[in-house]
């Protein structure tokens, strides 16, 4: 499968976020945490410009709570404030103002020394599509500042919010980068839903899906789909049975009983997207530094 998603107003995000820069003291910028390497946008590290930077896990209930240690501890290493969160139900949220106040402390030392009190911080909150978002900000600032959805695009414009007299937060428009050069990766941000379902085949990103848990996670699949654990598959074939025994399974059928192999795709991305196939990560760090 080959992946590349970048509307004409992802392109007009990066330039307005290249304008507003100079304005920032601090990049505040979310991850999936079940891909967070793959759902962190290299585009921001070249437009960060030495800011202060802050990494938040989010969605880390529905990640491997062993795999998110390490990555929390991969991002640590490299120099980022670091934090775990689940925007929707707000666990994690309190801790993210003093870990900003720490992220800028130096900065904020500056100004003093320079006769500037009680300038608040300006934080840029960024991220790819439908990382979560824009219900981070809802759930950090406490009212419904942003449109919030779980479909990637949401947010189409910049937008100031004051948090309190500390801290003010721009917000922006989730954006991928213009090409993936490594296509596992587009591979990965389909899974999760920040690349839009309407330009993905559907039955062949679930036999992809298939694969990866039929080898890192086999419970999740006979559990769930009640699937025979003696079923091997080490290809998209193999695969392909495995999609074909949850549509059975479902009685997702066509005329003539024929599995109706859509349908059995679309609920088993649905059912991993929400969590309900468990904790589930698709990359590790050990990966990422062997590549």
């Amino acid at each position: 499968m080959h992946f590349q998603w970048y509307p004409g107003h992802m392109a007009k995000a990066k330039r307005m976020m290249q304008e507003n820069i100079k304005l920032i003291d601090v990049i505040i910028e979310l991850v999936d945490a079940r891909v967070p390497f793959s759902s962190k946008n290299p585009d921001i590290d070249k437009l960060a410009n030495n800011k202060s930077r802050v990494i938040l896990l989010n969605k880390y209930d529905l990640a491997d709570d062993i795999q998110s240690d390490k990555w929390y501890e991969y991002f640590t290493d490299k120099g980022f404030y670091v934090t775990k969160i689940n925007s929707k139900s707000g666990k994690g949220i309190n801790l993210i103002k003093d870990i900003v106040m720490k992220a800028c402390a130096e900065k904020t030392a500056r100004d003093r020394r320079k006769g500037i009190i009680n300038r608040p911080i300006r934080a840029m909150v960024v991220g790819i599509p439908n990382v979560g978002k824009s219900t981070f900000i809802n759930s950090f600032v406490g009212r419904a500042s942003t449109k919030t959805g779980n479909k990637p695009g949401v947010t189409k414009g910049k937008q100031w919010i004051r948090l309190n007299k500390y801290i003010e937060l721009l917000d922006t428009p989730g954006i991928l980068w213009p090409k993936f050069e490594d296509q596992d990766i587009g591979l990965k941000l389909a899974f999760i839903g920040s690349i839009s379902d309407n330009i993905i085949q559907t039955s062949e990103l679930a036999l992809h899906l298939i694969v990866f848990l039929n080898k890192n996670y086999p419970k999740s699949l006979i559990k769930r789909y009640g699937i025979d654990s003696d079923i091997v598959i080490d290809d998209l074939k193999g695969a392909g049975k495995i999609l074909e025994k949850i549509a059975y399974n479902r009685n997702f059928l066509l005329k003539g009983a024929e599995p109706d192999y859509e349908k059995a795709a679309y609920i088993l991305l649905d059912e991993f997207r929400n969590g309900i196939l468990g904790k589930i990560t698709l990359e590790l760090p050990i990966d990422i530094t062997k590549g």
